[in-house]
């Protein structure tokens, strides 16, 4: 229990960070797994949207600093790669 009114808001603040950045990376796990099975189904279209949308989202978790920007880099370049090899 916090002692201080400062440290009940901080309590409150940090709560709703968790769990803005809780659904921020779930999301991306969920999107990566997307793309992962449109791989495995060798589906070149449905592949190529869901590794843009998961770029768009990877991109974004960078800027607000949920994931680095250097893992959202290299996941998008692994896709990119995976998506050129299927073609």
């Amino acid at each position: 229990m916090a002692n201080t009114r400062s440290a009940a808001k901080s309590a409150r603040q940090t709560v709703r960070r968790t769990l803005g950045n809780k659904r921020v990376l779930t999301g991306l796990k969920s999107q990566t797994k997307k793309v992962r099975s449109a791989f495995a189904a060798k589906d070149k279209p449905a592949a190529a949207a869901a590794v843009k949308t998961l770029a768009s989202m990877a991109d974004k978790a960078a800027k607000t600093r949920q994931i680095h920007k250097n893992k959202a880099n290299r996941q998008k370049s692994r896709m990119d790669r995976q998506l050129a090899a299927l073609g």
